[in-house]
């Protein structure tokens, strides 16, 4: 893949959250307030990939982490609990179920994938792989 391409895909992936969090903020009737979807950055270096995601109050049990046709998807529930005695006077602390999906760049190497989670934040890494721009192009003989 040449650095154009990986190019283009960074800036058409920038305007489509653009658009999305615009559409949010426009349309009557959406209402993600009482919704919890958690912070996650993506960073990278020379030999991996990373995912962090904030998750403050879970634990590791009540996350779910799957890979399938190279897309990541992230998902799980955080309730409220309350002892029989207690009510809720005020809520500001988001809760519910959320699932996060983040499609896997081509030299990412799905085999390596690893996940910790530490203080709240899960890390998920792959490793990159050793790529050779001449194996993404095909050479197609005209007859």
């Amino acid at each position: 893949m040449s650095k154009n391409t990986i190019d283009i895909e960074k800036q058409l992936s920038k305007l489509g959250k653009e658009i999305q969090q615009f559409v949010e903020r426009v349309v009557p009737g959406v209402d993600n307030e009482g919704h919890f979807k958690p912070a996650c950055d993506i960073t990278e270096s020379d030999t991996s990939f990373s995912v962090l995601m904030d998750l403050p109050g879970m634990t590791k049990k009540m996350i779910h982490i799957s890979l399938k046709s190279r897309v990541l998807t992230i998902s799980g529930d955080r309730e409220l609990y309350l002892d029989d005695e207690e009510t809720l006077k005020r809520s500001e602390r988001k809760q519910g179920s959320f699932s996060r999906s983040f499609a896997l760049p081509d030299e990412a190497d799905a085999k390596s994938i690893s996940a910790s989670f530490k203080d709240g934040v899960l890390t998920i890494t792959l490793k990159k792989t050793e790529s050779d721009e001449e194996s993404d192009s095909t050479t197609i003989p005209i007859k």
